[in-house]
């Protein structure tokens, strides 16, 4: 009963379209190979683990309880969503396998790692809603509520980036096009953390 109530209740939250689910998913379309856009599946999927431990562990309650905190992570996030909105807007669509160059594997982590950890919404999504429902759990009920939220994650990036990769064989305008909307959604989404600094 754990495992399927974390595993539901982490599918509800990480379905909703942010910065996070497009990066994984343009990687996925952008490289030639599913292999490829691994590095930001996997750094996506350890970020959110790395973030749900914290939930359920009560330690990511402690360090919000100090408010510069809060503000240094909204400050960092929307400079990375602005830089990488600008990034994804300059990509070429193009279906050779030196495309893509700016996303290579340390680019690729870089990003997945700013998407994830950098942005509070996400952090307090985290706290707020898996590290309050894991309260009611113990011992090994507990570990397997988080397990399948840790599940839960690594399975939707995997089907995001295999989902990006099918989208890819429609054609570089196509291509050109997520990129375009990935760019959009990325300012949007520092434009919504700069409206919580006010």
């Amino acid at each position: 009963m754990a495992f399927l109530h974390g595993f539901i209740l982490a599918f509800g939250l990480i379905l909703p379209l942010g910065a996070q689910n497009v990066f994984i998913f343009n990687q996925g379309a952008t490289h030639g190979k599913l292999l490829r856009a691994m590095p930001a599946v996997i750094a996506a999927g350890l970020s959110d683990t790395l973030l749900i431990l914290m939930a359920v562990l009560g330690v990511s309650v402690i360090i919000f309880k100090f408010s510069y905190i809060q503000f240094g992570l909204i400050v960092v996030g929307i400079i990375f969503l602005i830089y990488m909105g600008v990034t994804m807007w300059n990509s070429k669509a193009e279906k050779s396998e030196n495309a893509q160059q700016s996303f290579s594997t340390k680019k690729q982590i870089v990003f997945a790692l700013s998407v994830s950890l950098f942005n509070p919404h996400a952090i307090m999504d985290t706290i707020g809603v898996i590290g309050v429902n894991s309260i009611q759990y113990s011992g090994p009920d507990k570990i397997l509520f988080t397990s399948a939220t840790i599940l839960v994650s690594f399975m939707w990036f995997v089907f995001l980036a295999v989902a990006g990769k099918m989208l890819r064989k429609l054609g570089s305008g196509v291509m050109l096009w997520l990129n375009k909307i990935s760019a959009v959604i990325m300012w949007g989404s520092a434009v919504y953390l700069g409206f919580q600094l006010l």
